[in-house]
């Protein structure tokens, strides 16, 4: 995070201008697509969005890193004091843990609900124990912790032109169609942590069990019924998508170059999926630098239109204050609740 966009959001506290520095590190490292969307939202709200990413990269950190011969247990134990250390500083606690520092002065900042932190908590928790879903139903009940809230959460800093109750909808829906995107991209690596995130009905209907998967990842052999199911993963996705497309023309438009690349990006790694021929399960599909590129460079073109249409504007909903907020947490009341991850590309 470069000190210009500290010095445009008003944050002047040392301590916290690092903890935000902290974050941003955490999102260049684990979310490219949208460390990258980022770029295009006007400076004084970059921070915030590398808060609540970094925040979640922190605890899905806890939850997934394979590279760790730490226990569940430990686990466990770590992400309970992380939730007590988030419900602190929700409260206005000055906390020693850089992401939930800045975490917790994007939330007062921005007038951000804590059931939706700890709604994410609780979703990262169940990781630990749950490692299949029988249906999509209850994919999606998981799903409204690890996705849709980051949504909800975004939905402040970014702004809208309707209220912000209308927009929830569609946006909780766009961090669903990240996540699911992630899942089917990651079916492989997910199966190394002894997880299936694709559901146990959608696989059954093309006759795949997780049997059947973790053959195909041991001997690196293809099969149809695998193929013909994560096709019909893909096309669930790509109906969520349609599903959460109409909110982007509800944010305010100095945000939506943003989130438009974002949500075109994403929807790229399907194509790389596909064009790869649905082999997720032996390599990852990435998608080609010129595509990010020109991507990138429409989001720019996009930008320069809206700030040019926008100049002296407002958006309707959702700004932090015009005038600089402290850059401590005040007190607030007690967090309220106990639920990407994934979200990096």
């Amino acid at each position: 995070m470069t000190d210009r966009e500290l010095d445009a959001a008003g944050i002047t506290d040392p301590g916290l201008r690092a903890a935000y520095h902290h974050c941003r590190r955490l999102n260049a490292r684990h979310g490219r697509t949208y460390f990258l969307a980022t770029r295009l939202l006007p400076v004084e709200r970059r921070p915030a969005v590398h808060a609540l990413y970094g925040f979640a990269r922190w605890a899905d950190d806890i939850v997934d890193d394979l590279d760790s011969p730490t226990t569940t247990g430990r686990r466990a134990a770590a992400l309970d004091a992380l939730q007590a250390c988030l419900e602190g500083g929700l409260a206005g606690e000055r906390s020693d843990e850089p992401v939930v520092r800045a975490l917790a002065d994007t939330a007062a900042r921005y007038d951000i609900q804590h059931s939706h932190f700890t709604d994410f908590m609780a979703s990262m928790r169940s990781d630990l124990v749950v490692t299949d879903y029988p249906t999509y139903e209850d994919l999606r009940a998981y799903m409204h912790g690890s996705a849709a809230v980051i949504g909800l959460q975004m939905l402040p800093v970014l702004g809208t032109v309707v209220p912000r109750a209308e927009a929830a909808p569609q946006a909780a829906a766009l961090g669903v169609a990240f996540q699911l995107t992630n899942f089917l991209r990651d079916v492989g690596e997910d199966l190394d942590r002894g997880r299936v995130y694709l559901p146990a009905d959608l696989l059954a209907a093309h006759g795949v069990d997780r049997e059947l998967l973790a053959w195909s990842r041991l001997t690196g052999l293809r099969d149809r019924r695998i193929t013909a199911a994560l096709q019909n993963a893909a096309e669930l996705t790509r109906a969520v998508y349609r599903e959460a497309a109409p909110g982007l023309a509800q944010l305010d438009p100095l945000a939506r170059p943003c989130i438009r690349t974002a949500f075109v990006l994403y929807g790229a790694i399907l194509d790389a999926v596909r064009a790869d021929g649905y082999q997720v399960l032996h390599r990852r599909a990435v998608v080609s630098r010129r595509r990010r590129a020109v991507v990138a460079a429409d989001g720019l073109v996009r930008l320069a239109v809206a700030r040019t249409r926008s100049a002296g504007a407002r958006p309707h909903h959702g700004r932090a204050p015009a005038s600089p907020p402290p850059t401590e947490v005040p007190r607030t009341s007690p967090a309220r609740g106990g639920q990407v991850r994934k979200e990096a590309v």
